[in-house]
């Protein structure tokens, strides 16, 4: 597939690093230093100008591309290079935007793009899909929240029991779940019979949600409800993270220490209580009992103050942390700091955008461990040579069908089932293997 990118900043970069291999890409952007560091790490083509000029898109060869996605910081360029496309070719275009009103426009047909991404919306969502299962260090919900993919870390000191340290062929591993991988260090075991979940692992499942939280429990991680949430930063990001979480019916409270923008959420929000006050100040979180609540989010726009002021909200006693993070090389740090879970906006909003470049019968995908693994919700051709094969003699392909959706019921496969064409199948693949996986099924 030939690919225009508009935008080489932290969206283009993990595009790129996502799609470089498989895909014939041209990146845009106005800066030659962000180019140049492209070109210089992957196998791609750039051109240096504004994207929002035909002769540009020209440049990019436009005429000749099956996807556009504009991913710069600039969404008005965004949106006229997207448009520049629709006429200059039969591109798919995929724009992101973090403007409600864009999007509104968008979703009522006034702007001709096909697609657009919001990083706020997907960030929400993220966050609200781990606060399902607070225990799990990331988790992902496919099939319309009847398959959930969750990455545990096992404690170090986690007792031995009917699941831990059992080979899997006789562990008592919950119904309706499957383990896609087992990751030791850095090293990466596949689950056959023989193998163990071990303390100190960190083991990503497929599994119903039911499933998802009886394995927290057996990891040794303590399941706690949320139901009670402070979110520091109430910009744009802020807000959007709030306006999802109050669909949820969780109880809310905001704090910023800009006092308009406080004003302007209460009046948005009336259901979420909001604070003019510091997230740094240990006064104000004393008054507010904040410590009680039985998570934080970090909104903030620095990565230093997120950490910080999760920080000193674990001291206060806040029992989970969730901290937005806008440098990958951040990500460490927040951990060894004791954040428990970090999550990248434009990590998840590539991760959206990268979909439109897979083969079209996928409908979701998720990538985890830094982008090394990928989950698909891929439908199975009528000519797959998979097709009536028991799962039992399926070829190696480096991945594992952890999930079947048939007929809107979900089944979790044993070696004597088989595939049926039109299943809908949740596959855990390496990232460098998943066009070996799309070609197969």
């Amino acid at each position: 597939m030939k690919i225009v990118v508009l935008g080489a900043a932290h969206i283009g970069r993990a595009l790129v690093e996502a799609l470089h291999e498989e895909h014939e890409i041209t990146v845009i952007d106005i800066d030659p230093d962000r180019l140049a560091a492209l070109a210089a790490r992957y196998d791609v083509r750039t051109v240096e100008g504004d994207g929002t000029t035909e002769l540009v898109i020209r440049k990019a060869g436009i005429e000749d591309a099956d996807l556009f996605i504009g991913c710069s910081p600039r969404e008005e360029a965004n949106l006229v290079g997207a448009m520049l496309a629709k006429r200059l070719s039969r591109a798919q275009t995929i724009v992101r935007s973090t403007s409600s009103a864009y999007l509104d426009a968008w979703r009522e047909r006034h702007l001709e793009v096909d697609f657009m991404v919001s990083p706020e919306l997907e960030t929400a969502n993220a966050i609200s899909a781990t606060l399902g299962l607070p225990a799990a260090r990331q988790t992902d919900i496919f099939a319309d929240g009847k398959v959930q993919i969750v990455e545990l870390d096992v404690p170090a000191d986690a007792p031995r029991n009917n699941l831990i340290g059992r080979n899997l062929r006789s562990a008592e591993v919950p119904a309706s779940s499957k383990v896609a991988a087992i990751i030791r260090g850095d090293q990466v075991v596949v689950p056959k019979g023989d193998e163990q979940v071990l303390p100190g692992d960190r083991v990503i499942v497929i599994a119903s949600p039911t499933s998802a939280r009886a394995w927290a429990r057996l990891c040794g991680r303590k399941e706690e409800r949320v139901d009670d949430l402070v979110i520091f930063g109430a910009g744009q990001m802020g807000t959007t993270i709030a306006s999802v979480l109050l669909e949820r019916g969780i109880r809310l409270r905001i704090v910023d220490a800009d006092r308009d923008r406080v004003r302007r959420i209460a009046e948005r929000l009336p259901g979420v209580r909001a604070f003019h006050a510091h997230a740094f100040d240990p006064e104000f979180l004393d008054h507010e009992r904040i410590g009680r609540a039985a998570a934080a989010v970090f909104a903030l726009n620095d990565d230093a103050r997120n950490l910080y002021g999760a920080i000193l909200a674990k001291r206060h006693g806040v029992r989970m942390t969730i901290a937005l993070v806008h440098d990958e090389v951040s990500v460490e740090v927040y951990e060894a700091g004791g954040v428990d879970v970090t999550i990248n906006p434009r990590q998840v909003t590539a991760e959206e955008m990268v979909r439109f470049a897979h083969d079209p019968r996928i409908r979701q995908i998720a990538m985890l461990e830094k982008d090394r693994f990928e989950v698909l919700d891929l439908t199975v051709r009528a000519d797959s040579e998979l097709v009536d094969r028991p799962f039992a003699e399926l070829p190696a392909t480096g991945s594992v069908i952890g999930a079947v959706i048939r007929n809107g019921d979900v089944l979790f496969p044993h070696k004597q089932d088989k595939l049926h064409a039109g299943d809908r199948v949740i596959v855990f693949v390496e990232s460098r293997r998943a066009s070996l996986v799309e070609r197969a099924l």
